[in-house]
Order: C-alpha cells, then sequence, then structure tokens
C-alpha cells in the first residue's frame, strides 16, 4: 500500500512510524529539508522536499498511483487544498488534520465539496475522551465492551476492596476464568504482567465471557450512576480548551477558563455562551485561590506547554481537587506522570495517530476498536494464515509489555489466554495495546512482510 504524508512534524512522524511497522511504503513530503534528512537516516521511508501545494509536485510524483494522502502540516487551509487538490488528482483515499472550530463548524460540506474522505481533529479527540471520563465517569460508555460472547468490564477497586494486594498470577481466584486487562492507576493506564499486583485506587478493565461479566457487573457498578460534577476549570484557553468549554457548558457545568493571552480571551468570550473567561496567568496561585480553585470539582490543564500542564495539574491535586486531567505531547514524561497521581494525562498525537491508522486500516483490518483513556486500545482482529501471531505459545512470541492479547473467540468457545496458548487461524482475537505501542503491535499483524487483510464480521 502506498501512503504520502504531508508534513514532518510530531503527528506526521507518528503516524509514519505506526504504518511503518505494518511494512507499507510511504513518502513524506515537506518543505524543511533539515528535517526531511533527520527523517530519512532512522526511517525507511522516501522523502520530497518540496511544496505539496504545488499540482506540478502531485502529479511528478505519481499522486494517483497512492492509496492514501495523509494531510498533516500546521495549517488547517494547506492541508484541505493539499487533500482536495490530491483527490481530484486520483489519489484514492484523502485525510486532512483540520483544527480551527470555523472549519470543524462547516465539516459536512467541506468534506463534501472538497473531496476529503476523513478529517482528524486532535483537539477535538482529546475533548471527547476528557468529556467522556469527566461526565460519564466511565472510560467505556456504559462501563462495558462487548464482542461476541465476550465482554470486558472498567470498574475501581473501591467496588471490590478483596482484590487489593492480589497478584495477577493469583486473580483466577478471585475472578474465575476471568483476566485483568488493563490497570488505570494515577493518571496511565498499564498492562499488567504476572508480577503486577493490584493496589489501592487502580481502576480495572476485566475481561471474560459475557455471562459472569454481567453478574460481576451487576455486583460492582450502581445504577443510573452519572457524573455530580458541577464546576471546572480549564488552565488554557486553546483549541483544546475551547472544545471542552463548550461541550461541558452545553452539558450545564459550570466552566472557567484562565487564559494568559488578552486577544484570545475576547476571541474566546465572543465564541462561548455561559463560559467565565478570565485573564490572567494561571501559575499565579494567588489568581487561582481568588477564582476559588478549592471549590472546583475538576481542573483540566491545557496550556501549550507540558511543564507548566503538569506543575498546574500537580498544583491542582495538592488543593484536593477530584479530576484532575492534563495534556501532555511527550512520551517521555509518561513515569513522571504515574508518580504525580494525576487523574489522566492524555497525548493527543497519541489519539489522533490511532484515527488515522484505525481508518487506513479499514474494516478489513480491525473489527472494532475502543479508546481506554486516550491511552490504549482494544481491538478486535481476525487471524489470518502465516501471521507473526499464530502457531506459536504466547510466551514465545515476546510481545512488547504494552500489549496484551486478552481473549480468544474460537468457534462458539471463549479463551482466556495463558502463556501456551496458541492462536490459530480464523481466530478472532482481543489486543490490548498502549496507544505507545501501536507501531510494534503492526508487526505481529502483517503477513507474509504484506499487511493481513481481514473479513469484516459483526
Amino acid at each position: 500500500m502506498k501512503i504520502a504524508i504531508v508534513g514532518a512534524g510530531k503527528l506526521g512522524l507518528k503516524v509514519t512510524e505506526a504504518l511503518l511497522g505494518g511494512d507499507q511504503a510511504v513518502t513524506i513530503i515537506d518543505q524543511d529539508e533539515a528535517v526531511l534528512q533527520k527523517l530519512s537516516s532512522h526511517l525507511d521511508v522516501m522523502t520530497v522536499n518540496a511544496n505539496a501545494k504545488e499540482i506540478k509536485i502531485l502529479k511528478s510524483l505519481g499522486i494517483s498511483t497512492y492509496d492514501y494522502l495523509i494531510a498533516v502540516t500546521g495549517d488547517d487551509d494547506t492541508n484541505i487544498v493539499i487533500a482536495s487538490f490530491a483527490k481530484k488528482l486520483g489519489c484514492s483515499k484523502v485525510i486532512a488534520r483540520v483544527r480551527d472550530p470555523e472549519h470543524m463548524d462547516q465539516l459536512g460540506f467541506i468534506k463534501e465539496h472538497m473531496g476529503i474522505d476523513s478529517i482528524v481533529n486532535p483537539d477535538l479527540a482529546i475533548t471527547v475522551e476528557i468529556y467522556k471520563y469527566l461526565v460519564e465517569k466511565y472510560t467505556l460508555s456504559n462501563g462495558i465492551f462487548s464482542s461476541g460472547k465476550v465482554s470486558l468490564l472498567e470498574f475501581g477497586t473501591d467496588k471490590m476492596p478483596r482484590l487489593i494486594g492480589v497478584s495477577m498470577r493469583d486473580i483466577g481466584s478471585v475472578l474465575e476464568n476471568m483476566l485483568v486487562a488493563a490497570i488505570s492507576r494515577n493518571g496511565k493506564v498499564i498492562i499488567p504482567h504476572g508480577d503486577t499486583v493490584i493496589q489501592e485506587d487502580d481502576g480495572l478493565y476485566v475481561i471474560g465471557e459475557r455471562t459472569p461479566i454481567m453478574e460481576l457487573n451487576a455486583q460492582v457498578h450502581e445504577k443510573g450512576k452519572y457524573t455530580d460534577l458541577q464546576k471546572a476549570m480549564i488552565i488554557g484557553g486553546g483549541k483544546t480548551g475551547y472544545y471542552l468549554a463548550r461541550k461541558l457548558s452545553e452539558f450545564g457545568i459550570a466552566v472557567k477558563i484562565i487564559e494568559v493571552d488578552k486577544d484570545r480571551c475576547y476571541y474566546l468570550s465572543s465564541h462561548l455562551e455561559d463560559v467565565m473567561i478570565l485573564h490572567g496567568d494561571a501559575t499565579d496561585l494567588d489568581l487561582l485561590e481568588e477564582e476559588n480553585l478549592n471549590e472546583m470539582d475538576a481542573v483540566v490543564t491545557a496550556t501549550g506547554y507540558d511543564e507548566e500542564n503538569l506543575l498546574l495539574a500537580l498544583m491542582a491535586k495538592q488543593h484536593g481537587i477530584e479530576d484532575v486531567i492534563a495534556k501532555i505531547s511527550r512520551e517521555s514524561y509518561a513515569d513522571l506522570i504515574e508518580s504525580m497521581g494525576i487523574d489522566m494525562a492524555l497525548n493527543p498525537l497519541d489519539i489522533t495517530a490511532s484515527t488515522i491508522l484505525r481508518f487506513v486500516q479499514g474494516s478489513k483490518r480491525v473489527i472494532s476498536s475502543v479508546l481506554i483513556q486516550g491511552q490504549a486500545e482494544i481491538m478486535e482482529i481476525v487471524a489470518s494464515d502465516h501471521m507473526k501471531l499464530i502457531d506459536t505459545p504466547l510466551r514465545e512470541l515476546e510481545l512488547p509489555s504494552g500489549i496484551l492479547v486478552a481473549a480468544i473467540h474460537r468457534g462458539l468457545e471463549v479463551i482466556i489466554p495463558k502463556g501456551d496458548t496458541i492462536i490459530e487461524e480464523d481466530d478472532r482475537v482481543i489486543i490490548f495495546s498502549l496507544l505507545t505501542e501501536l507501531p510494534e503491535l503492526e508487526k505481529f499483524l502483517k503477513v507474509g512482510g504484506k499487511l493481513s487483510f481481514f473479513r469484516k464480521q459483526r
């Protein structure tokens, strides 16, 4: 499959790395020659130093022979134009990154008349995940994800305290024929292994056959629980802050935005209804206390700086705020986040790259997928002949620590796998993967040097 990526920024690089795991032929187009030279030195890609808005460049590239063009430069209008040109020149499918609210309000018109197949918006994607966490309280829409005879349940250890202190090796004595597939701990989703021990305040994702999972659900979930969120503070009035404030306000939550840029404050106040806009520096503790930080039910830090978001999130947590969420773009901060006790830290690049990857793969690759707290993904695939995953005991596959085979559908049988379990051709396999491990996962989902294509099942 031939794929062109326009824009060699953070998102372009993230998508490229994920696609290369599946042996795609990737071409990167960018106007910064130094960046391209750096990329070509450590990635097996073709690079083109040019302006993709020029039709002659797209024609010389042979864009009509490409399966996908993904436009992810830093400018919305550039992405829309390039994607539209590529489509009209014969590229099969085109994807554009678009972030501005003005464009998002007329999305249908843009897609229809510009010929764009898919539009991705990192700020809106992260907003949806934050909203689900704050309002629905369950990272899965109702606490349950089901596929066939397999179901996944999400709940906190406070609902079943006897699980605290139990290791994964012994979990079967408490949760018979079930598997803890993921744990949400201190704002970070982790994939547990044999020596992992459940701790107090952990959020658990338990998978098993539908009937026992539904029985467990009756024990651990309160009927009709939604949210008691009433007041929220958003620090940073950028695009993420805008989208989140609008969504929370529409739900009836009292929202305050603190933004340091005065012109941006004017924009927000003219485009948001029933949202309090405050001009000021949120790193000023006196300002936060004047604005009744202690009375907030939730604080979201969404400035353009990771370090500032972490500092402010830690400050909010120290003031006893129940739900604190930070927007973080650097993966190197993952371990630091876990030790800080922040409730959730989201990387918009990971979420957007996952969205693009699923679109490129299409229904033939992944039957279904669900994001967990914007940090991990549950997906169901059908095992194909000669895949790296099949005919080998799981313990010998050397799967990365962030990837877990959680359950297997084999005919009418549901298998909760162990180390000696072997995946067979035509098995329907449910896999947990951290978004950061998607490039590695792609290597296990390819067939004979080419991507595997799976039939769609419902």
